[in-house]
């Protein structure tokens, strides 16, 4: 098992390559709660992600012997990355197998820091074989989590926020493979016994909270979901233990909660988290993890690496579910000034316009109607509902 003094001899190691990054206080989600809550900002982590920490102590401690034959990982994006930079740091080539549903944004990142990329896989597990076939021509093989060297690399988390916090009462902390939470759970237990430590998973990959309830490791059939950095189907066999012994609690998280999150950090924090990374915040916020009022929590926002065009499509649909942009459409007559007496009701109502998109002759509606298409900003639900008064009250008639 890890140790303690290997955690701290990695904090050393790794100290001159990474970035130490902050322990940031939310007062919006501190009024949420009740309690006193803190992000470890891991998104401000060289290559956006935590996973540069562990990837670094395992290059280092075999730099000599790797010089020629170089590296090579399995991934889905972000151990992908941090391998590659920390590759990069040491001198030496990597190459990165990274599944076939892997996003194209970190694909060509893990391109952009100079790695080779090969897409193999239906799964994570089947990309970790074929990255671990390739090894066997003399490159060191980078485990994603599973590795000793990887988790006290990991680990290097907990001392900062013991340093940075000593008061903390409760750490959550996202679960894929189970090497960061297994790192920081080492360090901090053996450090603070009574910090409670919180384990999150997307409702869609619950492996290690099956695992736990089966009593044995379990391989899940993992579902698509947006915290795809913890889309592993099977926790590692050197990290479930640890979890099983030392972390107190593991819950879940379902799809709509961990945008919802991704959200929140936006708006209120102005931090990019990915879903996997938001996972603590949508587990903190659904109620899974209870927190005593005035207790001290540190969210491990674990990475920020999610392209612009998911992260777009993920804010549009939580501000629709939100009531914060309405859709509909309203019938009107087709003659001068109808557009503008419904825009008018809408303007009264604080209602900000989108879209809109004024259609003739469309078929199923009498000739001398036009049908309109709407998309309202809102505030909320209570407003959306007060525009459609409104509406109605005006004498429209409105669908959807």
């Amino acid at each position: 098992m890890v140790t303690l003094a290997d955690i701290q001899a990695a904090a050393e190691r790794i100290a001159p390559h990474i970035i130490r990054t902050p322990l940031v206080f939310s007062p919006t989600l501190s009024t949420m709660t009740g309690a006193t809550v803190y992000l470890k900002l891991e998104t401000l982590q060289k290559a956006g992600s935590f996973k540069v920490r562990g990837a670094t102590n395992k290059i280092l401690l075999h730099h000599n012997d790797i010089q020629k034959k170089g590296v090579v990982a399995a991934s889905a994006g972000n151990h992908a990355q941090g391998v590659v930079v920390a590759a990069h740091s040491a001198g030496v080539p990597a190459t990165v197998v990274m599944p076939e549903w892997a996003s194209l944004a970190k694909q060509e990142a893990t391109r952009g820091y100079g790695a080779r990329v090969i897409l193999s896989g239906s799964s994570l597990e089947e990309s970790i074989a074929q990255a671990m076939e390739i090894a066997r021509d003399g490159a060191l093989f980078v485990h994603p989590f599973d590795d000793e060297e990887i988790i006290a690399g990991q680990g290097t988390i907990g001392l900062e926020i013991l340093r940075d916090l000593p008061s903390v009462d409760t750490i959550i902390i996202p679960i894929g493979g189970g090497g960061l939470i297994a790192g920081i759970t080492l360090a901090v237990k053996e450090l603070k016994p009574s910090v409670r430590i919180v384990g999150v998973q997307a409702s869609g990959c619950p492996s290690a909270a099956d695992s736990l309830r089966n009593g044995k490791a379990s391989c899940v059939a993992a579902e698509n979901t947006i915290a795809d950095g913890i889309r592993v189907e099977k926790t590692g066999k050197l990290t479930l233990p640890t979890i099983r012994d030392f972390v107190d609690h593991v819950a879940l998280a379902s799809e709509t909660e961990i945008a919802d999150a991704m959200l929140l950090l936006i708006e209120r924090k102005h931090i990019i988290a990915e879903g996997a990374g938001a996972v603590p915040l949508a587990a903190l916020m659904n109620g899974s993890v209870h927190v005593e009022p005035g207790s001290t929590v540190v969210l491990v926002i674990s990475g920020g690496n999610v392209d612009s065009a998911k992260l777009f499509r993920i804010i549009r649909q939580a501000l629709i579910r939100q009531g914060r942009i309405a859709r509909f459409s309203v019938l009107l007559e087709d003659r001068p000034g109808s557009l503008a007496n419904l825009l008018s009701v809408i303007a009264q109502n604080r209602g900000n316009i989108l879209h809109i998109q004024h259609a003739q002759g469309d078929l199923g509606i009498p000739v001398h109607l036009a049908r309109v298409w709407l998309e309202l900003e809102t505030r909320g639900r209570d407003h959306n509902a007060l525009i459609r008064q409104a509406l109605y009250e005006a004498g429209y008639s409105i669908e959807g």
